[in-house]
């Protein structure tokens, strides 16, 4: 054996070849546990480390017994020496550097954590666990507590945990390799929770990576940092088990559901235009919404992202909520606030895609391991960002363990699945030759819809309290039809056709209105197709499209009383509802997520005025059973008047059994017309428990002074009746 520099040559049965001390020193030792550690040498034990910056090793229990002195092999801190123990155990180490002494754990004397059934199930897709066992989560092992690390890098030819408990050297925590599975771990005794790490890979040509964050980080450092922290385990003294059984048993289609869209970092902000915490969003927005009477809010994407203005929907962090707004028992507290008011919160979820940032999950071991490697799959062109590759077993259960993770831990009560679209067309954005057909020569991503599928069968298996929402553009059959039916299982789906088709009427002059009747009364051709959600989104509020009240035509007067017709008009119509933050009080500026909402604007009568509509729309849909519980169901709906273009007059009848019936009559003109004839299922006096023109929400106060006279003539049961300009009302019979 050749002497390593300015060490004596010693010859004894402990001692390793140098090229393998050489090889620990650099950090490529492909299997560093099989010369680290305890290690068995016939009838006796020996112990070698690695410690950078010792000069003397003393070897000792767990409980501080001294077995021995461990001789310097190399100056670099490679030691090595017998001990005198009576069976493998872990053991810590005393070092010494001149008059400095610490004290260092060996985590090449730990066995693995993960056991055979761990690969299995990891291997075979079936592990709906994996949020215990990948990442870093602190445990009690072997005598010991620190923090157990697993992450997946099948290609990897080493990988190291770095972080602020080692200076970031990858040569001190390289992790065991777990063939079967392709998941490397280690146990880091001492290790306390809150530190920073990354994971340190070299690929299978030797090349160090960039240091990755970790895919199941509980926490993360706040932008512009990117490292992942060790968190523990949530604690949240959950007080809403009432809230939970409610949506458990409860017939999801046949519930009022009008939900707050919002973006956390700019709903509203400090004085000095800083982010609020998710304590100080508490406090203000839960009761908020508790006021307006919205049952759900529905945030957009607060996983961990690093760009702002991407608004969370390039996230690198999956399992961790941002740290904008704090640690996760913020969230976790948020949410639980919610509940205990009935209120239920909605995740803004993105499988579609992710980013290419270095640290994320792209080339995650010098492979492309999350994505295709072929950017005809794997690319998006839209957002310039990488594509699941949903035909590879451990990525669909990566996320779908993601899904029932934040169920299970946060509570959650639904996932909006962002750009469904761009996953299930193979050639979505993509011309003539920048794509690949599938097996059957078609542009279906059947991969992704078995993911798809997957995804919901587990989510409404594990948590029924939960439903999922699939922002889906196009014509898909059965997006919201159960997947032993042959959808893809989804509770949901946006109505993107309402929310183009009624936009692009109100956005025309009251006079033209008239020659573009079927924008509107198509959308019942296809209303029952899908559970549909009627979404008025962020998406219509960006990117120069303006605000809704900026959309109206007219002067301002007409602006807001088009918007109140407008808003009432979808009330009335079926299907969940869903607006976005600042358009409840019609903010003029187009959304920023860089600033608050215009607040100021409520001193203001007529956006006070379209809130008190929002507000009164909310707990009207919500206490009339006809305007909610057959909002899927077409026997909850009937036109009573579908075809007075001249009038641009838009009626039906909104039903449930055993209910009173609601009637919804909208003018979408600024005529005032009186005496207008609509036909009306029962005779007797019918109230009007909205008018959209009324004075309180900033209208001319013109309507039918709350009640209306419906006869029988001969058997056609009429009602005459005022319509207010730019108006929508609501009637129901007294009895």
């Amino acid at each position: 054996m050749k002497t390593p520099k300015n060490v004596p040559e010693v010859k004894l049965s402990w001692e390793i070849s140098a090229d393998e001390i050489a090889a620990i020193l650099a950090g490529s030792h492909s299997n560093p546990f099989a010369v680290l550690g305890v290690h068995q040498a016939g009838d006796a034990f020996v112990a070698r480390c690695f410690i950078p910056g010792a000069e003397e090793v003393t070897t000792m229990t767990l409980d501080g017994s001294v077995i021995g002195e461990l001789k310097q092999l190399h100056g670099d801190g490679f030691f090595a020496g017998p001990v005198s123990l009576t069976k493998l155990q872990p053991v810590r180490y005393r070092a010494r550097r001149g008059d400095a002494e610490w004290a260092v754990t060996d985590p090449y004397s730990f066995g693995p954590v993960l056991g055979p059934m761990d690969d299995y199930f990891a291997r075979q897709g079936s592990h709906l666990r994996l949020f215990d066992k990948m990442g870093a989560h602190l445990i009690k092992h072997d005598g010991a507590q620190g923090i157990h690390f697993a992450v997946w890098a099948p290609n990897a030819q080493r990988v190291s945990v770095v972080g602020d408990f080692n200076n970031w050297d990858g040569r001190r925590h390289v992790m065991r390799f777990r063939s079967d599975s392709g998941i490397w771990e280690i146990f880091a005794p001492d290790v306390p929770i809150g530190v920073a790490y990354k994971f340190e890979i070299r690929g299978q040509d030797g090349v160090l990576l960039p240091l990755k964050a970790d895919p199941f980080a509980r926490r993360s450092e706040l932008r512009p940092k990117t490292a992942s922290i060790a968190a523990a385990d949530l604690e949240q003294e959950w007080e809403d088990e009432a809230h939970l059984k409610h949506w458990r048993e409860a017939d999801k289609r046949r519930q009022p559901i009008s939900i707050y869209e919002v973006h956390a970092a700019s709903w509203r902000r400090r004085d000095d235009g800083t982010m609020l915490s998710w304590d100080e969003l508490a406090s203000s927005l839960i009761p908020y919404c508790a006021d307006m009477g919205f049952t759900h809010i529905e945030f957009l994407p607060i996983t961990e992202y690093p760009y702002d203005p991407s608004w969370g929907y390039q996230t690198t962090g999956l399992y961790a909520p941002t740290a904008r707004f704090g640690e996760p028992e913020g969230f976790a507290r948020f949410v639980n606030g919610c509940h205990k008011v009935g209120i239920g919160v909605i995740l803004d979820w993105v499988p579609a895609h992710f980013p290419t940032d270095e640290h994320g999950l792209g080339w995650f071991d010098g492979t492309a391991l999350y994505e295709h490697e072929d950017p005809r799959k794997g690319f998006h062109p839209d957002w310039s960002t990488a594509i699941y590759n949903f035909g590879r077993t451990e990525v669909v259960s990566y996320l779908v363990n993601n899904a029932l993770y934040w169920a299970e831990k946060f509570h959650l009560d639904g996932l909006r699945v962002d750009a469904v679209a761009s996953m299930l067309y193979l050639d979505y954005s993509r011309k003539h030759g920048e794509w690949i057909p599938n097996e059957y020569g078609g542009n279906e991503n059947l991969e992704a819809v078995r993911f798809l599928q997957d995804l919901n069968t587990r989510i409404y298996g594990n948590h029924s309290n939960v439903m999922t929402i699939a922002e889906e553009s196009t014509s898909w059959p059965k997006v919201s039809q159960p997947v032993h039916e042959g959808g893809l299982g989804f509770g949901f789906k946006w109505n993107m056709g309402f929310m183009h088709d009624t936009l692009s009427y109100m956005s025309r002059d009251p006079i033209y209105r008239g020659h573009h009747h079927n924008e509107l009364t198509f959308g019942l051709l296809y209303a029952y197709s899908e559970n549909f959600v009627l979404p008025l989104s962020h998406d219509e509020v960006v990117h120069g499209k303006g605000s809704l009240i900026a959309k109206m035509p007219g002067d301002d007067w007409q602006k807001f009383a088009n918007l109140r017709a407008y808003y009432a008009y979808m009330w009335g119509y079926p299907g969940k509802k869903l607006l976005f933050m600042g358009q409840e009080f019609a903010q003029w500026s187009e959304w920023s997520e860089a600033k608050s909402l215009d607040w100021n604007l409520l001193q203001y009568r007529m956006h006070e005025g379209i809130r008190r509509l929002v507000r009164d729309l909310n707990f009207t849909y919500r206490s009339k059973p006809a305007l909610h519980e057959r909002d899927c169901e077409g026997e909850g709906f009937e036109w009573l008047v579908a075809d007075d273009h001249q009038n641009s007059v838009f009626a039906w009848l909104r039903k449930a059994p055993g209910q009173k019936p609601v009637a919804v009559i909208t003018n979408f003109t600024p005529v005032y017309r009186e005496n207008y004839t609509i036909r009306l299922p029962s005779a007797g006096r019918w109230r009007e428990i909205l008018n959209t023109d009324a004075d309180i929400y900033g209208g001319s106060g013109k309507g039918n002074g709350g009640r209306v006279q419906a006869v029988d003539a001969g058997g056609d049961i009429t009602c005459s009746i005022t319509l207010p300009p730019l108006a929508t009302i609501m009637l129901e019979p007294e009895n």
